[in-house]
C-alpha cells in the first residue's frame, strides 16, 4: 500500500549527506545533546534539547515541556516553528523542546519500526525484521527520560506534551491508551492506526466499553489526501481511521478525556507534518495574544 510504504520509509527523509573533510557540520544554536542509554533495551539513545530564549533571564520560571518523536526530523522542525510562530511568547508560550532520538547505530527505519510499533509484524517485517517494542520503549521513556528531564531542567512536569507523526503518532496512541497520565496533552499527526489490522482501534473500542477514565487532552490531525483512492486496498485510510478513533473514544464518555480532530486540506502523509505540528503547538501552548 502506498501510504504504508511511505510510513515505513519516513526515516529516509531525515538522511543528510555526509560532509567532506574540508567542511564543518551545521549545528543548531542554543541546543544540547544528552546521552541517555537504555540498559534494559541494550541500546543507546540521545535527547536533543532546546531551551527557550527566556530560560536564563527568568531563573524562577518553570516551563511546559514538549517531547517529539523522530527527533532527526521533528526536533529541528518544531524548533523552527516555535521560533517563527512563537513570536517572543506572543504566538506560543515558551517551552522546553525535547527530541527523542533514534537508537545509536541503527537507521531511522530500523529504530522507528521497532520502537514505535505495539506488536510484531505478522508478515515478518521484510528487511526490517524487528517490530513491536513500543511498550519496552514506553517504559524507557517513563522510567528514564521523564525523570532525567525533571531533574536536569526547570520543566513543569505537570504540563508534558507528546507529539508524533505517522509511526510516532502510533506510539503516542499506544501511550495514550495504556498510560494516559504519562503526558497531559497528545498531538498525534497522521497516526498509523491501520497497523496490525487496526489493533489500537480495537483497543480504543474495548476501553470505551469500560466507560472508565482517560485523563488527557488529545488533538488528532491528518491530511485530506490521506484517504484511499477508490477501494480500501489502494491505500490506507488515515483520515477515516483517525475519525473512527475519535468517535470510539468519545462514545465511551471517558472521564477526563478531551479529544478533537482536524483534517488539513491539500496535504498528504509526508507533507502534512509541518502544518499539523504548527496547529498542534498553537492548540497545546497558545501564546499571550
Amino acid at each position: 500500500m502506498l501510504i504504508r510504504s511511505l510510513c515505513l520509509g519516513l526515516g529516509l527523509l531525515v538522511a543528510a549527506a555526509a560532509p567532506s573533510q574540508a567542511q564543518s557540520p551545521y549545528t543548531l544554536s542554543r541546543t544540547e545533546v544528552h546521552a541517555l542509554p537504555a540498559p534494559a533495551l541494550k541500546r543507546n539513545y540521545q535527547l536533543f534539547v532546546s531551551l527557550p530564549a527566556s530560560y536564563e533571564a527568568e531563573p524562577q520560571r518553570r516551563y511546559p515541556v514538549l517531547f517529539i518523536s523522530d527527533a532527526d526530523y521533528g526536533f529541528p522542525l518544531l524548533r523552527s516553528i516555535a521560533r517563527r510562530v512563537g513570536d517572543g511568547g506572543r504566538g506560543l508560550e515558551d517551552f522546553i523542546l525535547v527530541g527523542l532520538s533514534y537508537s545509536e547505530g541503527d537507521s531511522a527505519t530500523v529504530s522507528r519500526n521497532r520502537d514505535y510499533t505495539p506488536t510484531p509484524r505478522r508478515d515478518g517485517g521484510g528487511a526490517s525484521k524487528v517490530y513491536g517494542e513500543a511498550e519496552p520503549y514506553r517504559r524507557y521513556l517513563a522510567e528514564q527520560v521523564l525523570p532525567y528531564v525533571a531533574k536536569t531542567w526547570r520543566a513543569d512536569m505537570g504540563r508534558k506534551v507528546f507529539a508524533g507523526h505517522s509511526y510516532g503518532g502510533l506510539l503516542g496512541a499506544h501511550i495514550l491508551l495504556n498510560t494516559p497520565k504519562m503526558f497531559e496533552q497528545y498531538i498525534l499527526s497522521s497516526p498509523s492506526l491501520w497497523y496490525d489490522e487496526g489493533l489500537l482501534l480495537k483497543r480504543a473500542k474495548a476501553l470505551a466499553a469500560e466507560h472508565g477514565e482517560l485523563p488527557a487532552h488529545v488533538l488528532l490531525l491528518a491530511g485530506a489526501k490521506e484517504r484511499p483512492r477508490g477501494s480500501r486496498e489502494e491505500g490506507d485510510d488515515i483520515v477515516g481511521d483517525m475519525q473512527r478513533f475519535e468517535k470510539l473514544l468519545r462514545a465511551g464518555k471517558l472521564r477526563g478525556l478531551q479529544i478533537q480532530s482536524q483534517v488539513i486540506a491539500d496535504e498528504d502523509h509526508l507533507s502534512v507534518a509541518p502544518a499539523a505540528f504548527t496547529r498542534g503547538l498553537r492548540w497545546a501552548l497558545p501564546g499571550r495574544r
